[in-house]
């Protein structure tokens, strides 16, 4: 258990249709007012900045290079892969061994990846491989540094400020979606992409900094979990048997897979379908950041999360995707894309925070390595796999297919939360009272 706040030891086991996280209500920008945490959340803005340059230039150098829809997805493959093979065993190191420490060498690393990439790049020697080992590279590192961040925040925030730290983690992750694919489409055009990447490479100087000036006293950090066999194991048996953290980890998981491949679909839009080049596919990239922004800030004002809000949310994500699939024109693509940012980010966040506020504080850090693993995991298979059918059937059969697929994975998902709430579905068509709800089945059988 946390050796902080006793609040940390509180039943991790809530309603599955009911307040799933809970936050202080002190406003949209109260875990700021912590000085760890805002160490944290100022060196991720520019570090995020760096990334969101290294990945517009990366998927847009990939299909200048090969002009295949294919290769994109692999390198997108690439660096997810190691979280689907390795996943698990990141977690297990972030409940082993002190987050601060691990966050020093994970940052570390990830800069020397963008550094090499800058060196190749502009050196004139950049071929599509490089790109590709240093995606798998990034990957690799990925799969330790993921599930070390998110069960990090609750060390600096403690368990109050959760919900509230990981919207405006999210918020932070946007903003600069929003300003780094313009920075990389003026770089790429004014000097090269190689720039885009040192640039990348070099802003990973801003989170080590403020991972140095953080008070370690002021941290409250959770029981390292001691070296042994079976932890992995652990970690799937403590998943398996709540309902409260198995749905919401599947749904992320088919939306993660089949509904986030905006790399193909966007620089797809940009390039084959609207004749565009690296600006209108950074203002599409901008424009989803826009609504993810939106999302990441209206989740963040929200006091409680409930489990079905994310069915919700998931649902209404998918079928606005296959709304824009069949868009004829550019102004519809680019009005649709506000809200499938903005919904795509309420689920990341519900899910995300839910799962956080569900799980024992010492079982944090494998719980978010199986989140993250099956979120990002299923790129490997979804990236390769929508390049195809984008390249062979076109994009908007393929971005209306990973749709589809979600929208079943979201009334799926939603069923199974309800009848794991002891939920059935009320639906009553007289004249003035029509409506359509989840509501327990002790009230029905009351009801009649």
């Amino acid at each position: 258990m946390s050796t902080g706040s006793g609040a940390d030891s509180a039943p991790a086991h809530k309603s599955t249709h009911d307040t799933a996280a809970t936050g202080s209500g002190r406003g949209t920008f109260s875990s700021l007012a912590i000085r760890n945490y805002r160490l944290f959340f100022s060196g991720a803005i520019v570090s995020n900045i760096g990334t969101w340059m290294a990945r517009i230039t990366q998927d847009w150098l990939v299909l200048q290079i090969t002009g295949s829809s294919v290769a994109v997805g692999i390198t997108t493959a690439m660096q997810f892969l190691p979280m689907l093979l390795f996943g698990l065993y990141g977690g297990v190191i972030a409940d082993r061994f002190a987050k601060r420490s691990i966050l020093f060498v994970t940052q570390s690393a990830m800069g020397l990846g963008g550094l090499f990439l800058a060196a190749m790049t502009l050196s004139g020697n950049v071929e599509v491989w490089h790109v590709y080992v240093t995606a798998f590279f990034t990957g690799l590192v990925t799969v330790v540094d993921n599930p070390t961040r998110q069960s990090f925040v609750s060390e600096m925030v403690g368990p109050d400020q959760v919900r509230n730290a990981v919207s405006l983690n999210s918020a932070n992750f946007q903003s600069a979606r929003l300003v780094g694919p313009a920075v990389a489409g003026a770089v790429m055009a004014a000097v090269g992409p190689g720039w885009a990447f040192l640039a990348n490479g070099l802003s990973f100087l801003a989170p080590l900094a403020g991972l140095a000036l953080m008070r370690t006293a002021d941290l409250r950090p959770t029981k390292l979990a001691p070296r042994g066999k079976g932890q992995l194991r652990e970690g799937l048996d403590y998943v398996s048997k709540r309902p409260e953290l198995i749905w919401p980890i599947v749904l992320v998981g088919f939306v993660g897979t089949f509904g986030f491949n905006f790399p193909i679909w966007l620089s797809a839009f940009a390039h084959d379908v609207f004749h565009g080049g690296s600006g209108m596919y950074g203002l599409f990239n901008s424009l989803m950041a826009i609504g993810s922004l939106i999302g990441a800030l209206l989740a963040a004002r929200r006091g409680t999360t409930r489990l079905r809000m994310l069915a919700g949310a998931a649902g209404l994500f998918a079928v606005i995707e296959i709304a824009a699939a069949m868009a004829p024109g550019m102004a519809l693509f680019i009005a649709l894309l506000l809200p499938i940012g903005v919904l795509g980010l309420t689920v990341n966040v519900t899910a995300n925070a839910s799962v956080q506020m569900a799980t024992d504080p010492e079982m944090r850090g494998r719980v978010m390595s199986l989140f993250m693993m099956v979120f990002t995991g299923g790129t490997p298979l979804g990236g390769p796999l929508f390049g195809w059918l984008t390249d062979e059937y076109g994009v908007r059969v393929s971005l209306a297919l990973g749709g589809l697929i979600c929208a079943l994975a979201a009334v799926g998902v939603g069923l199974m939360l309800a009848r794991a709430a002891n939920l059935k579905l009320k639906v009553d068509l007289r004249r003035g009272r029509r409506h359509v709800e989840f509501v327990p089945r002790e009230q029905l059988a009351t009801a009649a």
